[in-house]
């Protein structure tokens, strides 16, 4: 029973993230490049110029909804079916996950919970950024800020969801279909999964750093632990979860393409863009990502 139940919940999570990504690819009206560097300028006019962007970054990411059309309204529809999907099994994949708990090694679930947190969060995003700034490494500035801004923007997206939705975490002894807005008791704050958003998050922006599969496959598989760790220990559901995904891919692509309008220079300008296809076959149906 429980293999069709992973089965069905493996084609659901990859019809989420795919999904989510096909909005990503049509974000709009990108503004015009208005900064070149120069060298010759301090390390605080740096500080302040990067600042501004971090701020503005965020706001870009809250506005990209006013800019969709049909085919990201489309889009948006599948990812809210796919979360649905994944919503209906909730039950079964939260006590297959808990049940795996004693399994898993003490380190690895550590790690989940601390590095997920935002005080874990903040200490690596700003690490690389001051790097960055004080050894006067343009690249990995922007990469500093797009951390930072997509960190934030994700966090506080997730605590006012949580805050507006108040559906009760699994190890409050209450159904997936428990809701209650607005309660302050952190037992209903678990839709979307803040350490799955926050994670992640890094994880991705990262791994846009790359054009190896194998080195983004990798980095994606350690961004996701901290949520996987969320299910072990009953604080979040998988829709919680796989939402959470979903919304730090939209979250840092689209402030990255914000940046590039504020950058001169990144990473990987030559990038190809992940992509999620669907595959029909005889008694076989998935996605399929190309790097």
């Amino acid at each position: 029973m429980y293999t069709k139940k992973i089965s069905q919940l493996i084609i659901a999570v990859f019809f989420t993230l795919g999904t989510s990504t096909s909005i990503v690819a049509q974000s709009l009206n990108l503004p015009e490049k208005t900064y070149s560097f120069d060298d010759s300028k301090t390390t605080w006019q740096y500080f302040k110029y990067d600042l501004g962007n971090v701020f503005r970054g965020m706001g870009y990411s809250y506005t990209r909804p006013l800019h969709w059309k049909g085919k990201q309204w489309s889009t948006f529809g599948l990812t809210t079916i796919g979360t649905g999907l994944l919503y209906l099994v909730d039950d079964e994949t939260s006590e297959f996950a808990t049940n795996q708990q004693q399994g898993i090694p003490d380190f690895i679930r550590d790690y989940g919970s601390k590095f997920g947190s935002p005080q874990y969060n903040y200490m690596f995003t700003g690490g690389v950024y001051l790097t960055g700034l004080f050894t006067k490494d343009k690249k990995l500035r922007r990469t500093g800020v797009l951390l930072i801004a997509s960190a934030s923007s994700a966090g506080l997206l997730q605590q006012v969801t949580k805050s507006i939705i108040g559906r009760a975490r699994p190890e409050s002894g209450k159904s997936k279909d428990t809701f209650d807005p607005f309660n302050a008791d952190r037992s209903y704050h678990s839709f979307p999964s803040g350490h799955t958003m926050l994670a992640f998050t890094n994880a991705y922006a990262i791994a846009k750093q790359f054009k190896n599969p194998w080195v983004k496959s990798g980095i994606y598989v350690v961004g996701l632990i901290p949520g996987v760790s969320r299910l072990w220990d009953g604080q979040h559901w998988l829709s919680d979860v796989a939402l959470g995904v979903a919304m730090s891919i939209f979250t840092v692509e689209s402030i990255d393409r914000y940046l590039d309008s504020r950058y001169d220079e990144k990473y990987n300008n030559q990038q190809k863009k992940l992509s999620w296809n669907l595959q029909f076959s005889p008694g076989k149906l998935g996605f399929v990502a190309e790097f």
